[in-house]
């Protein structure tokens, strides 16, 4: 299934923490595809902007027009606007390309305190944009900003109390949007609902979101409370929560969850941020991504190439006991004793098959524990039959005590099966299925193996054959499926 499809019309940010970048970082950590269309480029890091530089707002309406037209939109987000010239371009590529959600971040300050919206064109916000806005998400600030804008005799100038984040919202509502999320953060409280007045008194952010679907529906007011936490690493967070709003809006969450959760996003975010840089750093965009640290379809590469690994397989596949079947100087005695434990070694492997087909949680790997195991009772009779061309029979081979390493390596499968679930018990025999075609490949490929009178090169043979190449190919393949999730 295509991912959902979030436009993102903003400025960028050089540092990498807010703007543009921190959107797709975003967006992307949400599993949603992200789109981009630059309002302006600017120089700044964690401690400032240096310098912005405007893209000229037909240039905009093209990247808008060209993403639209093509890959489709589920969710615009703004951002840093820029000019007045681009407010309007935007609105009226809005209303051309009849976008459905609109989350407005209303962005005026950044973290550092750099202006990034200049005064003329806040008319042309309020008049243009807000009413075409699905949700806005205005900082205090920036609230106030917009209301003494637009109601010169609004009578709030700071906000004193939790009730008067609800009075802000509603009024800003009224100036457009269907939801107004209001953002707490720049002014947190005490317990008891009231401005902290100084930094020892911060225990509380509240946010507050207004809003409704329109029509006559009774308003909706959702107050969303978290413990206040001290930290620097705190930029990009309104152009974060924006954008994940517009993601879990994209995926079909209504509005009260949707900000719900991305006020919890945020919130993990800021408290696991990486610690980058001498000023206002960036949260943690990724803190609820898992990587896979192998490229799905690859996992048993993954497994072998490991530097923990690697120098063990090297060292089994490359046993003396083994190069020396490759050359024929391999004594015979040996070679008996090792088939004898490998007849007991198969019995406790297809034990632990039928173990892994009880483990299994689906149809399809129950039966195919089930033919493995009916696959090792032919090949035991082959086996048998291979065997008495050495002159071993099957009662020698029943009566045979195992050697030490049979016991612990079949001892060590079983347990893991009793211990651990399917997958681990396929890995805990993947020696077993992996390395024997791994050692008849390397031995038939090797120019120094003899072949002609090499008493064991029927062994290499069988190895190297279709039938056994198939049989690891269909084993190990079941193991890709259940893999990423069991590495999560």
């Amino acid at each position: 299934m295509a991912p959902t499809r979030v436009l993102v019309i903003a400025g960028s940010d050089s540092s990498g923490g807010a703007g543009l970048e921190a959107d797709q970082k975003v967006i992307a950590a949400h599993g949603c595809y992200a789109m981009t269309a630059t309002t302006a480029l600017t120089a700044q890091n964690t401690k400032g902007v240096y310098g912005i530089h405007f893209v000229p707002p037909e240039f905009l309406r093209k990247q808008i027009d060209a993403v639209i037209e093509d890959v489709g939109v589920d969710v615009v987000k703004t951002g840093m606007l820029a000019s007045a010239e681009t407010i309007e371009t935007i609105a009226d590529a809005l209303i051309h390309h009849k976008a459905k959600t609109v989350v407005i971040d209303p962005v005026m300050i950044a973290t550092t305190g750099a202006s990034l919206l200049p005064p003329e064109a806040l008319d042309v916000l309020l008049a243009r944009l807000l009413p075409l806005a699905t949700v806005a998400t205005p900082n205090v600030p920036e609230a106030l900003l917009l209301l003494h804008k637009a109601e010169p005799g609004f009578e709030l100038n700071a906000v004193r109390k939790a009730d008067d984040l609800e009075t802000v919202a509603r009024a800003i509502r009224r100036l457009g949007p269907q939801w107004v999320l209001v953002k707490g953060g720049h002014c947190p409280f005490r317990r008891d609902g009231t401005a902290a007045e100084s930094k020892r008194e911060r225990e509380l952010v509240v946010d507050v979101l207004v809003g409704g679907e329109g029509g006559e529906g009774e308003e909706v007011v959702v107050r969303l409370e978290s413990e206040y936490y001290d930290s620097r690493h705190t930029h990009g967070t309104g152009c974060s929560l924006a954008s994940a709003i517009a993601s879990n809006l994209a995926k079909g969450m209504d509005m009260p969850s949707a900000v719900r959760a991305g006020c919890r996003y945020v919130q993990v975010g800021i408290r696991t941020a990486p610690g980058l840089g001498g000023g206002n750093g960036p949260l943690n965009h990724f803190h609820s991504v898992y990587t896979l640290p192998f490229s799905p379809g690859h996992f048993i590469d993954y497994l072998l190439e490991r530097p923990d690994v690697a120098p063990v397989w090297k060292r089994f596949i490359s046993h003396p006991f083994v190069l020396a079947m490759g050359d024929g100087t391999l004594p015979i005695e040996s070679f008996k004793g090792y088939l004898i434990q490998d007849y007991l070694y198969l019995i406790h492997f297809a034990r632990a098959n039928a173990l892994a087909s009880y483990k299994a949680s689906s149809m399809k790997d129950i039966a195919a524990s089930a033919a493995i195991v009916t696959h090792i009772f032919r090949e035991m009779e082959l086996h048998i039959g291979y065997c008495g061309g050495f002159g071993i029979s099957r009662d020698e081979m029943e009566n045979t005590e195992e050697k030490e390493a049979c016991t612990a390596y079949t001892r060590y499968v079983l347990d893991i099966g009793q211990s651990q679930d399917w997958l681990g018990l396929q890995v805990a025999m993947a020696p077993c299925l992996l390395g024997y075609g791994a050692i008849a490949k390397m031995l038939h490929a090797d120019p120094r193996s003899k072949r002609e009178g090499n008493l064991y090169w029927t062994w290499i043979e069988n190895y190297v054959a279709d039938d056994y190449t198939t049989a690891v190919k269909t084993g190990s393949g079941e193991w890709q499926p259940a893999s990423p999730a069991q590495t999560a």
